[in-house]
């Protein structure tokens, strides 16, 4: 059963391209008529006057299928049942057919026109979830899986056998080529899974028990995207894949081991028009990275920070052109900084001259910045980012953070940024470099701070007490609600302290205590003009080091998520033994 190909089969028709929309009545009679005239092919002249009217009715069937409205009727679990016995039999039927008239495609075409009806009547299925589990019972998931590996060359030979009818039958499949895809779109729209999760969890094991996504990439690979109909058979391919991750995100894994990531980078950096499939390509690419480190090494391995590098340097200097170019940009931001987490990667983004890249979008000041802020951010976090930290310096990048460090620019704002935002990746970058840095480049950065009569400690300082007011103010707030949730006798349970932090954060506390880190570092540098003017501005403006304390000690018992004991347990004396010396 080739009818996977068929209908994906975009024939170069030349001028009766726009034929179903332009040409007129009168002139499908009159080229219906010409047919006539030239003597058949011997494929068609040897059984013309038997299948002359079932052809019509063939066309007719096809051209007349998108009025029947299966929903109208009512669909029970007997309707359903029926309709996948009669796929079944159409297929084992196309099948038989195929097998016994190999070089004679025009034997099976009707059959292969049931087919895709049964088909186009399935999609009814999609309405009705606690009904999927008919579909594997029934083996009907295993047939249709089945239909999309099929390679179909049969639709070469129909069409030199005779090209006026048999052109015009392939015109109206084209129409629907997508049924196949179509159908299992439909089945795992999102909101149709949550519908009945039970039939949902049925549905998803039995096509990824049947390899899914590997057939789906191979379905992909055949279609051509300068046609606009398989144009949309990949648009909805990508949904497939997109509504089962959403569904069951531990089967990002799986699906990228299954070619997946491979055709997403190939697909993402081929050379054609910007398209709303290479922004979705982009989408699933960034959804497969998220929380995920056996795709991030898999990417790593395929040379995607690389390309992924190459398509982001065409905003180094220009912005997007359209909204759904830098929703585009964004998505594969967002796809680097969450390869940047695995640790190998840090390395190949170094090779690939990631940092310079980076750099060079901060001082271009296009839209491109904020998110270069951000992927400069996830390069040198932790031990993992010390070669990274060292090579910013050696690239004058310190030029180039510490402006943005003094002033957060008001076109930050504009691209949906906050200030709280911008502020926090750059007090990020300092706090790693100031973690990670050693021997000159150090003093570099620790020289920074002296510069000016220390005004970059001034500006460090205001930002203490900026955020230090938004935490307090928070603070009070809960404890207001605490007080009242005791008093009416509720219970503080770990939910809710977990609730009530991520409300500190939100209020800036991650924030602030970058901000504490970096002033206890800079204070216990040796360099004495830097600690007096912490202490100074401190005293002068209310401030306390009893509170910076209290905050880094906060900050310490919180560390470690991800992270190793032994990292952890390191980390935490290191603040200990500043705050000793702050």
């Amino acid at each position: 059963m080739d009818v996977g190909e068929l209908l994906t089969y975009q024939p170069d028709r030349g001028a009766k391209r726009p034929r179903e929309e332009d040409v007129s009545e009168e002139s499908r009679v009159k080229q219906k008529t010409s047919s006539r005239e030239p003597p058949r092919p011997a494929v068609l002249g040897e059984a013309e006057s038997e299948n002359k009217d079932s052809k019509e009715k063939i066309l007719e069937k096809l051209m007349d299928q998108d009025e029947v409205d299966p929903e109208g009727e009512l669909v029970d679990e007997s309707t359903v049942k029926k309709m996948i016995l009669t796929f079944e039999k159409r297929s084992y039927k196309n099948q038989e057919l195929r097998i016994k008239f190999p070089d004679n495609p025009e034997k099976f075409m009707e059959a292969e026109l049931d087919l895709n009806d049964i088909i186009q009547e399935m999609h009814v299925i999609a309405t009705i979830p606690e009904l999927y589990h008919l579909l594997v019972e029934l083996n009907a998931v295993h047939s249709l899986l089945g239909l999309l590996s099929h390679d179909n060359t049969d639709i070469l030979s129909l069409l030199q056998s005779s090209y006026t009818e048999l052109q015009r039958r392939v015109e109206i499949l084209s129409h629907k080529q997508g049924t196949l895809v179509d159908l299992l779109q439909e089945l795992t729209d999102i909101d149709t899974l949550h519908e009945s999760e039970e039939g949902a969890e049925v549905l998803i094991d039995a096509l990824l028990e049947g390899q899914v996504v590997a057939l789906l990439v191979q379905n992909m690979e055949r279609l051509d995207e300068t046609v606009k109909e398989e144009a949309d058979g990949v648009h909805n391919t990508l949904a497939i894949v997109e509504n089962m991750a959403e569904f069951r995100p531990g089967l990002c894994a799986e699906a990228a081991q299954q070619g997946l990531m491979q055709w997403l980078l190939k697909r993402i950096k081929a050379k054609m028009p910007f398209d709303a499939n290479k922004l979705y390509c982009s989408e699933i690419l960034a959804i497969l990275l998220q929380n995920n480190d056996s795709t991030r090494e898999l990417l790593g391995e395929m040379d995607g920070i690389d390309v992924l590098l190459q398509q982001l340097s065409v905003f180094k200097r220009h912005n997007p052109s359209t909204v759904e170019e830098q929703e585009m940009m964004e998505n594969l931001f967002d796809g680097l900084c969450s390869c940047l987490m695995l640790p190998a990667n840090r390395d190949r983004f170094l090779r690939g001259e990631g940092l310079q890249l980076m750099n060079l979008m901060l001082r271009e000041k296009k839209q491109s910045r904020t998110s270069a802020l951000k992927v400069l951010d996830h390069s040198m976090i932790g031990p993992e980012g010390s070669d990274n930290c060292h090579k910013f310096v050696d690239i004058l990048g310190l030029r180039t953070i510490f402006p943005l460090f003094m002033k957060t620019p008001k076109k930050m704002r504009k691209t949906g940024i906050s200030d709280k935002e911008h502020e926090e990746h750059v007090c990020s970058i300092l706090a790693s470099m100031l973690r990670n840095l050693k021997g000159q480049q150090r003093s570099r950065l620790l020289s920074k701070f002296t510069e000016n009569d220390c005004e970059k400690v001034d500006r460090l300082m205001e930002l203490h007490f900026k955020y230090l007011e938004g935490v307090q103010l928070a603070d009070k707030r809960i404890d207001g609600e605490k007080h009242d949730m005791v008093r009416r006798g509720e219970i503080l349970d770990d939910s809710m302290e977990d609730e009530f932090y991520l409300r500190r954060l939100d209020a800036g506390l991650f924030v602030l205590q970058l901000i504490c880190y970096i002033m206890v570092e800079i204070s216990s540098a040796g360099i004495p003009q830097l600690q007096q003017r912490v202490h100074q501005i401190l005293n002068l403006r209310g401030g306390s080091v009893k509170t910076v304390r209290h905050i880094m000690r906060e900050y310490a018992e919180s560390m470690g998520d991800g992270k190793n004991e032994e990292f952890r347990q390191s980390e935490q004396k290191r603040i200990m033994d500043l705050l000793e010396n702050f």
